[in-house]
């Protein structure tokens, strides 16, 4: 199995860079081909409509159009400068790019259509208003049943060389391995890490390793403890700091979402602080 279908729904602001970019580390991996659209929210997200005129209307179709003209020049821009070539005159094992000019607006559309991608590359969302939407990432993540590839805010320079696997013994931690089985068989370094205390009942980290073993992947289990107050989420991206990892695989969301936003999780934490590229699935 191999990822030759690449989903990046693409938006005119700065952390698009690091996700083409992660997007393009992918796609040089498999000869993949990366899909673009203009990622924009739709009418609702934006105004509430005023019933007795059609001004707000023509402001909102207006904005529309130069987000959609300004996302494709980001998209073809970025494929222009590294050389990559249209899906209709690449070469069947080389990057090749496709642009989808008839993507609908609203967020719900990359969890649709993403449906028939081999994984969809996002930008991380922020704080910032003007960073990318997490319902952007949700719609991705519960809709689609698809991978997600989580781009951190700086360009990474290398994907999947040297991976940790946040094993939490869990369906969604199962689920986001088998997706993950094409990058991994590729990987030269492989850490199966679990944190004591933040695990569901289920396969130890070993029975993992030793199926990945059988399955070509030379993983490695380690068992960790957090220190003083230091979280799950918070060991795991020091763990993949102290290896020099280039990802981390993850299950999204074991816990449901409502309590990680009351609570905190290890899911929301790595998505807030990874300075990684982060594959999950739900």
């Amino acid at each position: 199995m191999r990822m030759k279908a690449i989903l990046l729904p693409t938006e005119h602001q700065a952390s698009m860079q690091s996700a083409l970019d992660t997007a393009l580390l992918l796609a040089r991996k498999f000869g993949s081909c990366i899909e673009g659209f203009a990622l924009r929210p739709g009418v609702a997200d934006l105004v509430a409509m005023d019933p007795d005129s059609g001004l707000t209307m023509v402001a909102v179709k207006e904005n529309d159009a130069e987000l959609v003209k300004h996302a494709e020049a980001t998209f073809h821009t970025f494929m222009d400068r590294h050389n990559v070539p249209p899906l209709s005159s690449a070469q069947a094992t080389a990057p090749s790019w496709s642009w989808h000019k008839d993507a609908p607006s609203g967020h719900d559309f990359v969890g649709s259509y993403g449906r028939v991608f081999d994984m969809i590359v996002l930008a991380r969302p922020g704080p910032e208003w003007q960073s990318p939407s997490m319902i952007t990432l949700e719609s991705a993540l519960f809709e689609s049943g698809r991978p997600v590839l989580i781009a951190p805010p700086a360009s990474p320079r290398s994907l999947g060389t040297n991976v940790l696997v946040a094993w939490n013994c869990s369906t969604e931690q199962a689920r986001t391995m088998a997706d993950a089985m094409p990058i991994l068989r590729l990987a030269e370094r492989v850490t199966i890490v679990t944190v004591e205390g933040a695990m569901v009942a289920g396969p130890s980290g070993e029975e993992m390793a030793r199926t990945l073993k059988i399955n070509g992947v030379a993983a490695e289990p380690v068992t960790l403890k957090p220190s003083g107050k230091r979280s799950a989420g918070e060991t795991l991206l020091a763990k993949a700091g102290e290896l020099g990892c280039d990802l981390i695989v993850k299950g999204a969301y074991t816990q449901s979402r409502l309590r990680q936003m009351i609570f905190g999780g290890t899911t929301r934490h790595i998505l807030a602080n990874a300075k990684l590229p982060v594959l999950m699935a739900h």
